[in-house]
């Protein structure tokens, strides 16, 4: 179970998500990470790690690992599938390009056996070499159809050359005459309109020039003649044109039918490819934003060791500034963290970075921490954060958040996670506080895992004096009056707002 409903959004893995599609090559490459969501299974949360890790190991270490774009054979292999359809020239351009695609996919990874799980995943692959080779006998790489395609199109193509050249030689000759008549411009020169070659004559001479009109000037002082000389083999070159066409499909036609029979192994092609594009995204993102393959906890330790909210980081990093990596740990013996502090010291931004890192984690996404981290699956997430006052619904702050947490106490058991911002908050802070510390109490009974922010001293001691709890403290320069955004555990954390009131004046 995620609480509430729109924890990826409040989250902003949704922002992390779309920078990952960002680097997809494929539109079906990107409705796959649209389509990896949080999982509850251990062996499907390393299945999707252990991919996007030997990828990114893949990108890091070897020059040969195929960088290119991929292109998205999904339509294509629709068509294909569909009997009395052929293939266009731009379709078997994509069919190519796709398909060398994965080629270079398979050869990579058939000849380096250290990438046990992607070479695991792309057995059964077909590889279609003869088909990418069939291509290139038919094509350019502009998409057009070789003259060679056939014996039929060659002699059609060199016939109509013949006659477009004996169309400009009598074009030429009978505009030359036209010229030295008066009837057209000295400058006048050959053009086309409507698909046929013609001369430009003035008006008042366009009775003296024996032809069709097909076009006049805007200004109506030019009129386009096709003269009669070379309307039959005008008429002759759009026959030819014709039989051309119908080469070009028969031939097309005969290149579809004769893969059809394999439309299904290429339509598993395309899937893989739109799966192996989506994981090369999570490897780039990775390399970018510090990404790893943490390891799965199967002994109940949540372990971030310089975990990094990867927007924030992102965010410092244009201001040319340093994130303070997170470390935290929890236990099944100490399994909520208290954490307490000054205002804008860090304690929200450690409970996002966790609930953040975990979703992303149990969703197959690189998690921005060391490598040693240790993170457990959970069976759900709960969190309360901001303010969700509604005007709507009649809701208070505080009264959305007992809303929160009455989801909390109704669902959150020995297999969840729940992470509360400013426990207790946005009420009487006597009767607010004593409210949180009886919730505190029942979350712990649960054996739910759990990070609390607050500035309540009941809570502290609360967690100072009980077992499955622990305080943690946001680290303040008394001296210099400015947090350091460090957390440290085992001490609960002052507000310290006498002093920082004296600094403000």
């Amino acid at each position: 179970m995620i609480y509430p409903r729109n924890y990826e959004q409040k989250i902003g893995c949704d922002r992390v998500r779309n920078q990952i599609a960002d680097l997809c090559s494929t539109e079906s490459g990107r409705e796959r990470l649209a389509g990896e969501q949080f999982s509850t299974s251990a062996r499907e949360i390393e299945r999707r790690l252990g991919l996007f890790d030997e990828v990114r190991t893949a990108m890091m270490l070897d020059n040969e690992f195929p960088m290119g774009e991929f292109t998205d054979m999904t339509e294509v292999s629709k068509k294909l599938a569909v009997e009395g359809t052929f293939l266009e020239t731009d379709e078997l351009i994509a069919l190519h390009d796709g398909l060398e695609g994965v080629c270079a996919i398979l050869k990579f990874f058939s000849t380096r056996e250290q990438y046990v799980l992607m070479r695991r995943f792309s057995s059964g692959i077909a590889s279609f070499a003869d088909i990418v080779n069939h291509i290139d006998t038919i094509v350019d790489r502009f998409g057009n159809v070789k003259d060679s395609a056939s014996a039929e199109l060659y002699t059609v193509r060199k016939a109509i050359q013949s006659r477009e050249g004996q169309v400009a030689k009598r074009l030429q000759s009978v505009l030359a005459q036209a010229i030295s008549a008066g009837y057209a411009e000295p400058d006048a020169a050959v053009s086309i309109r409507d698909g046929r070659a013609v001369i430009p004559v003035s008006a008042s001479n366009k009775r003296k020039v024996n032809g069709f009109i097909h076009d006049q000037s805007a200004t109506g002082k030019t009129y386009y003649i096709e003269p009669v000389e070379i309307v039959e083999i005008n008429n002759e070159i759009k026959e030819l044109e014709y039989a051309e066409r119908r080469e070009v499909i028969r031939i097309l036609t005969e290149f579809t039918e004769s893969i059809r029979e394999r439309s299904d192994e290429i339509a598993q092609a395309g899937e893989y490819m739109a799966s192996v594009d989506m994981i090369r995204a999570k490897a780039r993102w990775a390399v970018e934003n510090g990404g790893v393959k943490p390891i799965l906890s199967d002994d109940g330790r949540l372990v971030l060791r310089s975990a990094r909210h990867p927007l924030l980081s992102q965010t410092l990093r244009r201001d040319n500034k340093e994130i303070v990596p997170l470390d935290m740990t929890l236990t099944p013996t100490e399994r909520i963290l208290v954490i307490s502090g000054p205002n804008a010291g860090g304690k929200s931004v450690c409970l996002k970075t966790l609930g953040l890192l975990q979703y992303m984690f149990q969703c197959g996404l690189p998690v921005p921490a060391l490598e040693n981290s240790e993170m457990p699956v959970f069976k759900s997430i709960f969190i309360d954060i901001g303010d969700e006052q509604s005007i709507d619904n009649d809701l208070s702050t505080y009264s959305s958040h007992l809303l929160n947490m009455k989801q909390m106490l109704a669902h959150a058991a020995e297999e969840s996670l729940i992470l509360i911002d400013e426990f207790g908050s946005g009420t009487e802070p006597v009767m607010g506080a004593a409210i949180a510390e009886a919730m505190l109490e029942r979350f712990v009974e649960s054996g739910t895992y759990g990070v609390i922010t607050t500035h309540y001293s009941n809570i502290k001691y609360f967690a100072g004096s009980h077992e499955g709890v622990q305080n943690g403290a946001m680290m303040f320069d008394v001296q210099n009056i400015m947090p350091l955004f460090r957390l440290e555990s085992g001490m609960p954390g002052s507000s310290f707002a006498v002093e920082i009131a004296r600094k403000i004046g």
